[in-house]
């Protein structure tokens, strides 16, 4: 199976996917119909499915069938059919900024900060907890921007913008408090009295973990192009684990966050080992985790 995902995707393998996937999100909704909520689907879709796109852009994996995969079964194992709207938004927003932001358009790319902030304001009023992907923007601003001073003055004048176009649509229509849950780390941080059933993906991040230490180890072996992409993936996937630590509580779609980068990291992690029996034996292990885990949680319910 291994080599069989190994091979190089063509034009035909998104659209293929995409199509998978939009049977996954009708099956599931179909599943608990009386409770189907079509807005956020509709978004986590779109979202979801800009990730494919994605894969390309960032390029670490050759192309190949294998990060599809991976991400195809991740979304699969974490989607339950209900998810939170604003969390929904996170998904689409967070695609459309990692697109303006690998972008191949050097142009597009320094012109578009305006529109990252707006895009960041809007997402931080539907979902306060994804204020880590502003911090991540900020990060890669000072990490790769030639003129650091004037990209992040257009990236807070978008989000600026949006504030006040916020604020002055709630005070005519009467809406003037404060609510203290918008500010990150408000209220009190209390740890999962349980953790069942999240240690069935011990193996998985085991694998991460792995992959993160053969990474710095050869390090220096690597080309610049390979590095900077890499820490791009860690810096995003560091963003969207803050999310997940602070606020996923026992809602585990909150994973999904993490579905790309994981998949972009344990495929390179498999494409690397030294024998086949190794790749072909880490590729049923994480397809067996995420069929457990997804039982798991499903006999909760």
């Amino acid at each position: 199976m291994f080599r069989l995902l190994s091979k190089e995707s063509n034009i035909f393998s998104v659209p293929v996917y995409i199509g998978f996937l939009f049977l996954i999100f009708l099956s599931l909704n179909l599943l608990d119909f009386k409770y189907i909520d079509v807005f956020p689907a509709i978004i986590t879709f779109m979202g979801i499915s800009l990730g494919y796109f994605l894969f390309n852009a960032i390029a670490l994996n050759q192309f190949s069938h294998l990060p599809l995969f991976l991400y195809t079964i991740f979304v699969a194992s974490f989607y339950d059919g209900t998810i939170d709207v604003g969390l929904a938004f996170t998904f689409l927003t967070s695609a459309i900024i990692l697109l303006i932001l690998t972008s191949q358009n050097d142009q597009l790319r320094k012109s578009s900060f305006m529109l990252v902030g707006s895009i960041l304001a809007f997402n931080y009023l539907v979902f306060p907890a994804s204020w880590p992907l502003g911090v991540f923007v900020i990060f890669h601003i000072i990490g790769t921007s030639g003129r650091i001073g004037l990209n992040i003055f257009r990236l807070l004048f978008g989000i600026i913008l949006v504030v006040l176009s916020y604020f002055g649509l709630m005070y005519l229509i009467h809406y003037t408090t404060w609510d203290k849950t918008y500010l990150p780390f408000y209220g009190k941080f209390e740890m999962m009295d349980s953790y069942y059933p999240l240690y069935i993906l011990i193996p998985i991040a085991l694998m991460l973990l792995y992959s993160l230490s053969d990474h710095f180890k050869h390090y220096n072996e690597k080309s610049p192009i390979s590095r900077y992409k890499y820490t791009f993936v860690l810096v995003f996937s560091l963003a969207q684990l803050i999310t997940i630590i602070f606020y996923m509580g026992k809602d585990y779609e909150y994973l999904l966050l993490l579905a790309l980068p994981s998949s972009i990291i344990i495929s390179r992690m498999l494409r690397f080992l030294p024998k086949y029996w190794m790749q072909e034996l880490g590729l049923w292990i994480i397809v067996f985790c995420l069929a457990a885990f997804k039982i798991a949680n499903f006999a909760q319910y």
